[in-house]
C-alpha cells in the first residue's frame, strides 16, 4: 500500500474534502475589463463634476480643483479598501462550498455591490454625518473642516489595511464611527474651557453603537437557530455534509447559496457604500458650495408647500417660547449653542422660530432654491441644517409638547428641509459604486481564508453557509431600511461561528479570540488614530 493510499484510508474526510483553489488570477481579458470600467468611471465622474460646477456658474482655480481631486481620491480610496476588506462576507461561503469558482464569485459579488450602491436611499450617509461636530459641519470648507474629513478617512483606511493584512474580518463601520468620535473629541479638547465631550452627539453615537454591538450577537444566535430549524425542516443529509472534492453542490443547494451571496453583496453595497457618499458630499459642499450645498433640482411645487409649513412651525415655536416674544438679534449663535450642548435656554425656541422665518423669507424673495444667489447658497444650507438639527433635538427632549396636528406639520417641514440639503448626485453614487465594486476584486483572499477555514474546526457545510448568509443579508437589509450602519463583517463571521456551534463542529478559539480582540480594539484604535491625525493636521495648518 502506498503512502498516499494509506493516508486516504486513515483519514477518509481529508480524502474527500478539498480546499478551493484561491490563487486563480483574473487574466488579461479580465484585467482589461477592470481597467476599462475604472476608466469609464473616472471619465464619467470628471465630466459630471465639471458640468455641475459650470452649471452653477462657478469657475474654480487650479488649487481648488487639485484639493477636490485629492479629497475625492481619499474618500473613494476608503470605499475601495472597504470593498476588498469586506468581500469575504459575501463570497467565502460560495467559494468554500464550491458553488462558484473563486474569481466568478468575486466578480459576481462586485457587480451586486455596484447595484446596491446605485439604488441606496442615502439615509445611512446622512446618519453618519450627523455624528460629526456641528461647528465643523457648518464650516466644512474651512481648514478645520478639511482636517476633519482627511483625519477620519485616513484613520479608517489605515486600520482597515492593518486588520486586512493580518486576515482579521474587522468592521469598516465600526472603524469609521470610531474615527468620527475621535475627531469630535480631539476638536473639543483643543478648545479649552469647554466640555471635552460636547462635540460628539452621544445619543446618535449610542444608537449607532447599539446596532454595531447587536450585529455579531444577532449573527451568531440567529444563524445557529436557523441551521437547527433547517435540520428539522429539510432532512436531506447532503445539506449538512462537507463538499466532496471540488464537486459543486446539488443544483437546488447551489441556487440558494448563490442567491444568498447575491443578497449579501447587494445589501453590503446599499449600506456600506453610503458611508463614503456622506463624506464626499461634505467635501463637495466645502469646496463647491454653489453646486452642492442646496438641491436645485427640487420641483416648483416645493416653494409654496415649504413656505406654508414654515409659517406653521414659526408660529408654533413662538407660542411655546417664554413670554411668546420675538427674538431680537442674530439667532444663529443661540441655535448653534443649543444644537451643540443639547440644553435648552430661555431663547432657544424664539431664536429657532426667527431662523425658520429668515429661511422662508430668503426662499420667498428668490422664488426657488435654484435662484438663490451664489454668495448666499452656503449660508442658506447652513441655516437649514441648523434648524433641522434643532428640531430633531427638541423632538428627542420631548420639549415643548405640540398638538398632534402641529407635530405632523413639523415632521413635514423637516422632510422639506432634508429634501433641500440631503441629496446625493447620481455621479457620486456611480463613483462610490465603482470604487466599492472594484475593491471587491482585489485582496480578498486573506479574509476569505479566515472565514472559510479558521473559524470552525470542520469544513463549512452547505447548510451552514446558507444559514449564515441568509441572516447576514436580512440583518443588513433591515438596518438599511432604518438608516443604521451595521457591520456586515460582524454579522457574517459571527454567523459562521454560530452555525459551527449549533452543528457541534467546534470552534477554533484562537481565531475567535483574535476576532473578538479586533472587535474590541477597533473603536479605541480608530478614536486615537483619527484624533491624533486631526490634532496633527490642525497644528500643521496653524503653522
Amino acid at each position: 500500500m502506498t503512502q498516499n493510499a494509506f493516508e486516504a484510508v486513515a483519514d477518509p474526510i481529508a480524502a474527500v474534502v478539498v480546499k478551493p483553489k484561491l490563487e486563480t488570477r483574473i487574466g488579461p481579458v479580465g484585467s482589461m475589463v477592470f481597467m476599462g470600467v475604472l476608466g469609464i468611471g473616472v471619465a464619467f465622474t470628471a465630466y459630471s463634476l465639471q458640468s455641475d460646477v459650470a452649471g452653477a456658474g462657478t469657475a474654480l482655480a487650479l488649487a481648488p480643483w487639485l484639493l477636490l481631486g485629492l479629497s475625492l481620491l481619499i474618500a473613494l480610496g476608503f470605499e475601495f479598501v472597504n470593498g476588498f476588506h469586506d468581500t469575504a462576507n459575501a463570497v467565502a461561503t460560495v467559494i468554500y462550498t464550491h458553488s462558484l469558482p473563486p474569481m466568478v464569485a468575486v466578480v459576481w459579488s462586485g457587480m451586486w455591490n455596484f447595484v446596491g450602491v446605485l439604488v441606496s436611499s442615502g439615509a445611512v450617509a446622512f446618519g453618519i454625518i450627523s455624528l460629526l461636530p456641528v461647528e465643523l459641519i457648518l464650516q466644512v470648507g474651512s481648514d478645520a473642516g478639511f482636517a476633519m474629513v482627511f483625519s477620519l478617512l485616513i484613520a479608517a483606511i489605515l486600520w482597515n489595511l492593518g486588520t486586512w493584512y493580518f486576515g482579521l474580518p474587522a468592521s469598516s463601520s465600526h472603524t469609521l464611527i470610531g474615527s468620527i468620535i475621535g475627531v469630535g473629541l480631539s476638536n473639543e479638547l483643543m478648545h479649552r474651557g469647554e466640555s471635552a465631550t460636547s462635540g460628539v452627539d452621544w445619543s446618535q453615537a449610542a444608537k449607532v453603537g447599539q446596532s454595531l454591538l447587536m450585529s455579531p450577537l444577532v449573527g451568531a444566535v440567529a444563524a445557529g437557530m436557523l441551521l437547527i430549524a433547517l435540520k428539522v425542516a429539510v432532512t436531506n443529509p447532503k445539506l449538512y455534509r462537507a463538499p466532496e472534492g471540488l464537486r459543486p453542490p446539488p443544483w437546488w443547494i447551489r441556487i440558494v447559496l448563490v442567491l444568498t451571496c447575491t443578497g449579501v453583496s447587494f445589501a453590503h453595497g446599499s449600506n456600506d457604500g453610503q458611508k463614503g457618499m456622506g463624506l464626499i458630499m461634505l467635501i463637495l459642499i466645502g469646496i463647491v458650495p454653489t453646486a452642492y450645498a442646496l438641491n436645485r433640482a427640487v420641483p416648483d411645487s416645493y416653494v409654496p408647500e415649504f413656505l406654508a409649513l414654515s409659517h406653521v412651525v414659526e408660529q408654533a415655536l413662538v407660542q411655546k417660547s417664554e413670554g411668546s416674544k420675538a427674538f431680537g438679534g442674530d439667532p444663529r449663535p443661540v441655535v448653534t449653542g443649543f444644537v451643540r450642548s443639547r440644553e435648552m435656554g430661555p431663547d432657544t425656541l424664539a431664536a429657532t422660530a426667527k431662523l425658520v422665518g429668515e429661511i422662508a423669507g430668503t426662499i420667498e424673495k428668490n422664488g426657488s432654491l435654484a435662484h438663490i444667489p451664489v454668495t448666499g447658497t452656503q449660508n442658506v444650507r447652513n441655516d437649514m441644517y441648523l434648524v433641522d438639527e434643532a428640531m430633531r433635538r427638541l423632538d428627542k427632549l420631548g420639549q415643548p409638547v405640540f398638538e398632534e396636528r402641529t407635530r405632523k406639520e413639523i415632521v413635514g417641514y423637516r422632510k422639506a428641509l432634508e429634501n433641500a440639503t440631503r441629496f446625493i448626485p447620481t455621479w457620486v453614487k456611480v463613483a462610490v459604486a465603482i470604487a466599492l465594486g472594484l475593491g471587491t476584486m482585489v485582496g480578498w483572499r486573506r479574509i476569505v481564508v479566515t472565514v472559510g477555514e479558521k473559524i470552525g474546526k470542520q469544513h463549512l457545510t452547505y447548510g451552514q453557509g446558507a444559514s449564515a448568509e441568509l441572516v447576514a443579508m436580512s440583518t443588513i437589509a433591515a438596518a438599511d431600511m432604518y438608516g443604521l450602519p451595521v457591520s456586515t463583517t460582524h454579522v457574517l463571521s459571527s454567523g459562521v461561528a454560530g452555525t459551527m456551534a449549533a452543528n457541534g463542529s467546534g470552534l477554533q478559539w484562537s481565531t475567535v479570540r483574535n476576532l473578538a480582540m479586533a472587535w474590541v480594539l477597533t473603536l479605541p484604535a480608530a478614536i486615537l488614530l483619527s484624533g491624533g491625525l486631526f490634532f496633527l493636521f490642525r497644528q500643521m495648518i496653524a503653522h
